[in-house]
């Protein structure tokens, strides 16, 4: 086991080598991360990238097979209760009672936590008010839009005085405009509260907009981390991509550029490709399109479409992997067992 000693006051969570094995399968590999106290720190990756797995391991529910971690200077080994004390879950999954009113889902989470009537009672005014629902308190949650379900289950996690509040896909399923809402509650709840937040997500832009240091995962492990300036400048320039006729077209221009890297001109720096569609990283992007659309015509390839644009995060995943952050398979088979949520209890 990993002893942790660390007792740096500014970091909220400390994570040293931490893995997680399921019958040979690696759902975790070997992570180790440090998130500052008031940070909201994003973990970005496909579905079955490991992101669940270790908030599971990180909010005491699943047991690591490696390595450790620490949760506000608590040992979530030796301190699972201390560790629980200290944080707030709002779960990829719904978790809270439907046949309950609002009031009656935070009062319930207060109970488990041992918060006394008067406590509980002024508490969830004040959380029912941060997060908009006031109104609603007393309605069962059937009448809730999942909007709000979503904005009530940010609330119950914050019942208890969290210093830290995990959020994992907290805008899975929503539409456009409910994501948005929940984007401001979140910016709201870590600027005004100073809540230490761990986001987990799928969706680059959820991440951009959120985070202030973002670590990207992908089968089990940690691939990339900085703030989304420095993952995106780190790229080095424009990313131009076209779109091809066929995959067959494409392939050969990959081909040719493996052969000779030069021939589209010394401003490109990487190629890669994704179906019938090419993504070229160049530090002058408007400069290097003549010479590849020269190129690709004397070659006889049919082009499509011609973009350019600045990277993106998904420009990062596609350089680190070799693939979009959209892509998720066809099953993915290192995924070890799921959560299955039933309340969390403080110990």
């Amino acid at each position: 086991m990993t002893q942790i000693t660390s007792d740096r006051a500014e970091e909220a969570i400390l994570i040293e080598g931490i893995s997680k094995r399921y019958e040979g399968l690696t759902a975790v590999k070997d992570v180790s991360l440090d998130v500052r106290k008031g940070e909201l720190f994003g973990l970005l990756g496909p579905n079955g990238a490991g992101k669940s797995t270790l908030i599971g391991m990180l909010s005491t529910m699943i047991k690591p097979s490696s390595g450790n971690a620490r949760i506000w200077g608590h040992d979530i080994r030796s301190e699972a209760t201390k560790v629980r004390r200290s944080i707030g879950v709002v779960f990829q999954g719904t978790t809270i009672d439907s046949k309950l009113t609002g009031r009656e889902n935070l009062d319930l989470h207060g109970r488990l936590y041992g918060m006394g009537k008067k406590q509980r009672h002024e508490r969830i005014c004040e959380v029912l008010e941060l997060v908009e629902l006031k109104e609603w308190a007393d309605e069962v949650l059937q009448k809730y839009s999942g909007g709000m379900v979503r904005r009530l289950e940010i609330a119950r996690g914050l019942m208890h005085y969290p210093k830290v509040l995990f959020l994992d896909e907290p805008t899975l399923g929503l539409d456009p405009q409910t994501r948005n809402h929940i984007w401001d509650y979140i910016q709201k709840l870590n600027r005004e509260k100073n809540i230490t937040m761990v986001l987990t997500t799928h969706y680059m832009e959820e991440a951009d907009m959120l985070c202030s240091r973002i670590a990207i995962i992908d089968h089990g492990e940690i691939i990339a981390q900085g703030t989304p300036k420095e993952l995106k400048g780190g790229l080095g320039g424009d990313i131009i991509t076209l779109g091809f006729s066929s995959d067959k077209d494409a392939s050969i221009m990959i081909g040719q550029y493996n052969s000779d890297p030069g021939i589209i001109g010394k401003g490109s720096k990487e190629m890669k490709r994704s179906g019938a569609n090419i993504h070229i990283t160049a530090s002058d992007g408007e400069r290097t399109i003549p010479e590849i659309l020269k190129m690709t015509n004397e070659l006889g390839l049919h082009i499509e479409s011609v973009n350019l644009r600045k990277p993106t995060l998904d420009d990062v995943f596609l350089h680190h992997t070799g693939k979009n952050i959209r892509y998720t398979g066809s099953g993915d088979r290192r995924r070890g067992p799921g959560i299955r949520h039933m309340g969390h209890r403080p110990g």
